[in-house]
Parts: structure tokens; sequence; C-alpha cells
């Protein structure tokens, strides 16, 4: 049985950084949530705006850190939700600092 964790997959999402403002997409509070299925990982998260110009990067940045990272994946899915809607309350308090807000 194969056996990934989510600490893995959270361990990629920190890597990967949103163009626009320089921090790590999880920090930023931008994945809702992680679901492993045998092979198959589902992503649900946001976007800092529904007009974001480089969503399109960011999610392919996401499927292929953790295809290359983690061999035994077959599919990366994600899906994108507004609800909630992001807001600034959802950075984390060591992206908080890194950012200058208090």
């Amino acid at each position: 049985m194969i056996k990934i964790k989510k600490k893995k997959i959270i361990s990629i999402l920190k890597n990967i950084y949103d163009p626009e403002i320089n921090i790590n997409i999880y920090d930023m509070g931008l994945i809702y949530d992680i679901n492993i299925k045998k092979k198959d990982i589902f992503i649900i998260m946001t976007l800092t705006s529904p007009n974001c110009p480089l969503y399109n990067k960011i999610l392919e940045d996401i499927k292929n850190n953790i295809k290359k990272k983690i061999k035994k994946i077959k599919n990366v899915n994600i899906n994108i939700t507004f609800d909630p809607p992001w807001n600034k309350k959802m950075i984390s308090e060591e992206a908080k600092l890194e950012l200058g807000i208090f």
C-alpha cells in the first residue's frame, strides 16, 4: 500500500511562491484542503483575487512540483474556490512577519 503523508504535500506547497507577493502559497492561506486518495492528490484552494493573472502558473507549479517530488503520484487535482474569499487574516503569522503585517 502506498502511504503519502499530508505533511509531505504541505512541505512541497511551502516551496511554491505567489509570484506577485513572494510568500509561499501555503502560508498565504491559499490552500483550504488537501486530501490524499491512493495515488491521487485533491487540493481545494483559492487565489488572492478572482482575476489573478498568474493563476495558471501557480496551478502548474503545484502539479509539477508534487509529481516531481513524489514519483508515485498519479494525479494532482486542484479545485479553485472563492468561498470563503481570501483575505489578509488567512496569512500565517510567519508570513505576516515577512510582509511586515502586524
